[in-house]
């Protein structure tokens, strides 16, 4: 059957004829999320998806689509920080069932990696994400070089990421904690640390950044990247700046989501570590987003205390959500110590491929 591969060009606001394209690339989006996981939990919104796509400021993405007449079979999505000397980028690929294993899957991998190589980068980088069921199948398996987890080598999109030369660099847990009900345990919880608390305050925000701690905030934001475990993976630092907050803030409500923010400031009133929540529209969970406890204030216990604050936070703020899902490195043994403690239980793994 005949299909087409070409570039999707971002509207400036959906509803639009020009934007007819963009929605249908979005909504095929969605069907592989509802594939992999049953529902559209993870999935973005059309508007969520313009809304990054349109980010542009601090991180370059193009995006291509496979068309089968006025279908949308399979798409692909390519970013990279737009840092010249960044030497990496981010390639995704999803194909519909019915159209896999024909050569369509390499057709947009082809793209997506040519959109990385004229940035000048030599190195790529995908996911993909498994519910554990999908995990639990016979047969050879694939380790990453740090953690205890494996994948399935026989796998269809594991197969496909090693034939194409990528290798497995990192898996990172899937949890979801349920929060229903839990409001008074957060609560005492956070107050017992907080009476105990060493020198470091906490405090938050809903959206925007109070100004006097932006500057702070961007510093720690930058760390995210190359403090936490990576693995086998080669990761490139990320520049962060009171301009990039604000475009980061400004695109996530933009797309409808909101942005809840613990963060602990050491006595000198620099962050020393922070969480974010963020609150898809319509959706009754939260994704927690980044956790950083910046290295030279570790072992203070700031990560367990900016957590508690941020899921009583939430609470109070959306009680309507009852379902925290995170994602966390295998073998970042601190982290998932907090996130067990609180009561956290695996559902998924995200494995990280790289070639280059």
């Amino acid at each position: 059957m005949s299909v087409e591969i070409r570039p999707i060009t971002l509207p400036e606001r959906l509803g639009t004829p020009e934007a007819v394209e963009f929605e249908r690339y979005a909504a095929f989006a969605i069907d592989i999320e509802v594939e992999r996981w049953g529902d559209d939990r993870f999935a973005y919104t059309p508007a969520e998806m313009l809304s990054i796509y349109r980010d542009d400021d601090y991180e370059i993405k193009r995006a291509f689509a496979a068309w089968h007449g006025d279908t949308c079979v399979g798409r692909t999505i390519s970013w990279g920080e737009r840092d010249a000397a960044a030497e990496s980028g981010i390639v995704i690929v999803e194909v519909a069932p019915d159209f896999r294993r024909q050569g369509i899957g390499s057709r947009l991998l082809e793209h997506a990696e040519g959109v990385i190589t004229a940035l000048g980068r030599h190195r790529n980088t995908g996911w993909i994400d498994f519910p554990l069921a999908a995990l639990d199948v016979p047969g050879p398996r694939l380790h990453a070089p740090d953690g205890e987890a494996s994948l399935p080598a026989e796998l269809p999109s594991v197969r496909f990421a090693t034939h194409h030369g990528y290798v497995l660099g990192q898996l990172e847990r899937a949890s979801v904690l349920q929060i229903a009900a839990r409001t008074d345990e957060f609560r005492a919880e956070s107050a017992r640390l907080e009476a105990e608390a060493s020198d470091y305050r906490i405090t938050g925000w809903i959206d925007h950044v109070p100004d006097a701690l932006v500057d702070s905030y961007a510093a720690a934001r930058a760390r995210m990247a190359i403090d936490v475990p990576a693995g086998g993976l080669d990761i490139d630092e990320e520049f962060w700046d009171a301009d990039r907050v604000r475009v980061h803030e400004s695109h996530a409500t933009r797309g409808g989501r909101t942005l809840l923010v613990a963060a602990a400031v050491a006595p000198d009133g620099s962050i020393a570590g922070y969480t974010e929540l963020e609150l898809p529209p319509g959706k009754p969970l939260a994704y927690q987003s980044d956790t950083l406890v910046v290295a030279a204030h570790r072992g203070h216990g700031l990560g367990m205390r900016v957590k508690l604050a941020n899921l009583v936070r939430l609470a109070e703020f959306a009680p309507e959500r009852t379902a925290v899902y995170t994602w966390n490195a295998d073998e970042n043994e601190h982290m998932l110590a907090i996130n067990l403690a609180l009561g956290f239980e695996l559902h998924g793994f995200g494995a990280e491929f790289q070639r280059g």
